[in-house]
């Protein structure tokens, strides 16, 4: 039998009755390390749910890669590259790649009666990928791309079917300027096209939402006087967020001269900075709860052990070493610490579902790009969580409990 953990049982049972001084003291710090973790594994779930919603709006508008031309400037008119490419073949067979898709853009103004706005539209191939559109699709339904014909179609944004008062199946007119080809003549000229509204999508990204707008590659193609050879770029989507730097690197390597492979944090550098950021919060919360939590369990283990001052001097006087004695209250800390976190996983998993299923917290979407507080826990999150709880609570009460050798038998047992 173990004699440390048959004693601390004693003692978590409530057998001895001189504990009513320790017990709000002992509810106290169970509380504050209940708080403390259900504190933490909201803080993991809210910030990683956050990155992820963000992450996934970005990648769903422009991929994780795209490849374009080398000497493309910042604006919306890609120079034109085939889209018969030698590395494609390979790229497909990467097991790390999805899905990849060409893609071209323009930029042009819409004229309604009440307002001008200017655009940029994205034209997709039949191999385009709906399904982020879709989830995020208002009202109308996407459209089709054919080889037969261009499709007159196009999808926009719910914030510029409000600001321009447009509603599914209206007409627009959509005016570019166009650089005329060197065999024509040189210069721009100014061209207009008319498209039906055929789906209204809302993402609540107003960056992107107040200016994307999705056509048949086919109209810019023949708007920039381009063959059905010529694209804009490919946009490839992989099925692991976590290597796009490393995959990115190796699409580099592979595509040779004249071409550009840039990752979606490449392109959007200050959005994905601002995210990373979110970590150092999470960390510094994290850190604060822990450290808490660990200052409770010190102040209720030092309560017990000077409550229990007589019972000490009693085992050492038959023999107990200080060891045995450290652990017995080791034993008990870790019951009050597991105690903490059973409560505290109940609390912190419980809002988080709540949340997740209810969306009762709701944001500001113009500010922070979603319309309710996201929530992303993983059972490795938990795992880790409360493992680090645990572990480094019982690790700062070892030096605590080193007071255990400074208790005299003889004078802890005669003035009791």
């Amino acid at each position: 039998m173990n004699i440390e953990r048959f004693i601390a049982n004693r003692i978590i049972r409530g057998s001895d009755n001189r504990n009513q001084f320790s017990r709000p003291v002992v509810r106290i710090s169970v509380l504050g390390i209940a708080l403390g973790l259900a504190v933490m594994i909201l803080t993991v779930a809210v910030i990683k749910g956050f990155q992820t919603e963000i992450q996934n709006k970005l990648i769903g508008f422009g991929s994780h890669i795209q490849v374009t031309n080398y000497d493309n400037n910042v604006s919306d008119e890609p120079q034109p590259i085939s889209k018969q490419q030698a590395f494609l073949k390979t790229l497909i067979q990467n097991p790390e790649v999805n899905h990849i898709e060409v893609y071209a853009t323009k930029s042009g103004i819409i004229k309604t009666k009440t307002d001008n706005e200017g655009l940029m539209l994205k034209g997709i191939g039949k191999d385009f990928d709906w399904k982020f559109i879709s989830e995020n699709m208002k009202s109308g339904k996407v459209f089709e791309v054919s080889d037969t014909g261009l499709s007159k179609q196009i999808v926009i944004s719910k914030f510029l079917a409000d600001k321009l008062e447009l509603q599914l199946n209206d007409k627009m007119a959509i005016y570019f300027l166009t650089k005329k080809p060197d065999s024509l003549q040189n210069g721009y000229e100014q061209r207009a096209k008319v498209f039906y509204i055929s789906g209204i999508y809302e993402t609540g990204f107003e960056d992107i939402d107040k200016r994307l707008v999705l056509i048949d590659i086919g109209q810019i193609q023949k708007l920039n006087y381009w063959s059905n050879e010529q694209i804009g770029g490919f946009e490839i989507a992989l099925k692991d967020y976590k290597r796009i730097d490393a995959v990115g690197t190796e699409v580099n390597e592979m595509i040779g001269q004249g071409l550009i492979a840039q990752t979606v944090k490449e392109i959007n550098p200050t959005i994905f900075s601002w995210l990373e950021m979110q970590d150092v919060n999470a960390i510094v919360v994290i850190s604060l709860m822990i450290l808490v939590a660990g200052i409770n369990m010190i102040s209720a283990l030092l309560i017990l052990i000077l409550e229990r001052t007589n019972m000490i001097g009693i085992l050492k006087a038959i023999g107990a070493r200080n060891s045995s004695i450290r652990a017995i209250f080791l034993y008990n800390a870790a019951y009050l610490i597991g105690k903490g976190l059973l409560f505290g996983n109940l609390l912190g998993i419980g809002i988080a579902l709540i949340q997740k299923y209810t969306g009762v917290f709701k944001l500001n979407q113009a500010t922070y790009y979603v319309s309710v507080v996201p929530i992303r826990l993983t059972i490795t999150d938990l795992l880790m969580l409360n493992a680090g709880t645990f572990l480094f609570c019982l690790l700062m009460l070892i030096i605590p409990s080193l007071i255990i050798s400074k208790i005299s038998p003889v004078k802890s047992i005669r003035f009791s």
